[in-house]
């Protein structure tokens, strides 16, 4: 309407009305009506602006990688800043200026990452920055963080992530197959330490059940000594009762032949007739038949004829 424009900013932009080289007024969220021919308007981003970036570098061990991360910062000197890049808006909001201040600013602040990363990745082998991308990433950042173009924009880094390192498909499948024969290593070393346990405990099994069967033989070998033992108390026992028995029956012996010996004390150089004559008188007839006898065999040589009859004869031979 005949050049006037009302504008009104929400609180995430920063809006600086020129006028001749000079402010009019400056703020965040300002609303206000502003002759278009006469005045520019600059529309300052103050919210947090995410820039993914992806490129190329070289490690230590001269091998490439590609880095893909997003970088976050917010701008926290718009007037500054407003020297540097071109933020004038039209009427309609558009910016006036091409390319767009957002893709030059993020452009700049990409150059500045990768710088960054260019010197911090340099420092790390392949395998150490797979490993330790953490470290890597606070390096990055901190050397962003020092840059003077950061300074110099007057803009603050909010974070910055890391969302992928990949190395070329030739290293990446060559590391894979290192992993894949370092695991496989892991896993063959864990066969052979779950062979060598089952070995070891089986000979703990085979000890145990050869120190059980050495006390089952010393147990048995105590038990016959045990006995053998009770068997040789026994037998001596036994030969002291022998001696002891024969000892007695020696005793018993001497005894009866020192009795019989003083009973025919008495009987020494009688007659072998007087002997007969005293068996005759206990009154056994066979002892004076045989005493006659005896004294006809004496005098044999006076006898002319003697008749036996069979019933004397049967009577001698008789025990009864």
């Amino acid at each position: 309407m005949l050049g006037f424009e009302f504008k009104k900013a929400p609180p995430t932009v920063y809006v600086i009305e020129y006028h001749d080289g000079k402010v009019i007024r400056a703020g965040s969220g300002l609303s206000f009506w502003y002759f278009s021919p006469i005045v520019s308007i600059v529309d300052v981003p103050l919210s947090s602006i995410d820039v993914p970036f992806a490129f190329h570098e070289v490690t230590a061990d001269y091998q490439e990688i590609t880095l893909q991360g997003q970088l976050t910062y917010r701008i926290t000197n718009p007037e500054h800043i407003t020297q540097l890049i071109d933020f004038t808006v039209k009427g309609n909001g558009d910016y006036t200026s091409d390319p767009q201040p957002q893709e030059l600013l993020a452009q700049r602040l990409v150059n500045a990452v990768q710088v960054a990363a260019r010197a911090v990745v340099q420092m790390f082998t392949l395998p150490q920055i797979l490993a330790d991308s953490d470290t890597v990433l606070s390096q990055m950042l901190l050397r962003v963080k020092s840059l003077d173009t950061i300074s110099m924009l007057g803009i603050e880094i909010l974070a910055l992530s890391i969302v992928n390192i990949k190395p070329t498909p030739e290293m990446s499948r060559a590391l894979e197959a290192e992993a894949r024969e370092g695991l496989q290593r892991k896993a063959d070393q864990a066969i052979y330490a779950r062979r060598n346990a089952a070995v070891e405990e089986e000979r703990r099994i085979k000890e145990s059940e050869l120190n059980t069967e050495i006390a089952v033989q010393t147990k048995q070998r105590q038990i016959r000594e045990t006995k053998m033992a009770a068997d040789i108390a026994v037998e001596e026992q036994r030969t002291m009762l022998i001696d002891t028995q024969v000892e007695n029956d020696r005793k018993n012996a001497d005894s009866r032949a020192y009795a019989l010996q003083a009973s025919l004390k008495p009987l020494e150089g009688a007659d072998w007739r007087t002997l007969l004559a005293l068996a005759a008188k206990g009154g056994d007839p066979r002892f004076a038949m045989s005493l006659a006898f005896q004294e006809m065999a004496e005098n044999a040589n006076k006898i002319g004829q003697l008749n036996i009859s069979p019933e004397l004869l049967q009577a001698l031979c008789s025990t009864k």
